[in-house]
């Protein structure tokens, strides 16, 4: 009977809410814009203050007992903050502007061009692709999924500027791209330093008036 693991099993942590808690966390498991993950969070929560066991509250919210364990202990710490993902650091970028620009110009061309016998490119060929230009050591197929679908490029539609690979494109495009992280020549610009962006109106052109204005009809 010692060594029974029943009897080594941690007993829950009890749980009491105040007012304002109680209301919060019932607007959040039973709100129809809450996110899933909050709201059964706030469920079990709820049970647990109920005086319900880990053990039936999983039965009942279809959680594992070990997820229902971690939220009661970690509202019973920290209260509702304690309910909500922690913030992560992420991850560092990895690819340059001039690469994502690279990636981007390659999706704009057609993979017979490439010699890949495809009528147009999917993310994990494209990926492979990239590879193999060595435009990067190694990417995955989401991540250049993501990449096309942040700027909405359809390669069969749409060749913006940016996305051209001809000989020239990479120093044009280099230096532009330098100049939105404000830089110029691989140097940083200074604080009195401004960067001036200007295009044409068609449609708005700085002419004289030849003729008298005229009232309204």
């Amino acid at each position: 009977m010692n060594g029974s693991p029943a009897l080594h099993r941690t007993a829950a942590r009890p749980i009491f809410l105040t007012a304002s808690e109680r209301e919060r966390l019932k607007k959040m498991a039973y709100g129809h814009k809450t996110e899933h993950r909050l709201r059964q969070r706030a469920q079990v929560v709820l049970y647990a203050a109920r005086g319900r066991s880990n053990a039936r509250i999983a039965r009942e919210t279809g959680l594992h007992v070990d997820t229902v364990r971690t939220w009661r202990d970690r509202f019973a710490g920290n209260r509702l903050p304690a309910l909500s993902d922690r913030k992560r650091s992420g991850r560092p970028a990895s690819f340059a502007p001039l690469q994502r620009a690279q990636v981007k110009a390659l999706a704009c061309h057609l993979p017979a061009q490439s010699g890949t016998p495809l009528s147009r490119w999917s993310a994990s060929e494209l990926a492979r692709e990239v590879v193999a230009c060595a435009i990067v050591d190694t990417i995955s197929a989401s991540t250049v999924r993501r990449r096309l679908v942040q700027d909405a490029i359809r390669p069969w539609q749409h060749r913006p500027w940016i996305s051209s690979a001809t000989p020239a494109s990479g120093p044009r495009a280099a230096r532009v791209l330098d100049l939105y992280t404000r830089a110029w020549d691989g140097e940083p610009l200074g604080a009195d330093a401004y960067v001036i962006s200007a295009d044409e109106k068609t449609s708005i052109q700085a002419r004289c008036c030849c003729h008298p204005t005229l009232a309204p009809g």
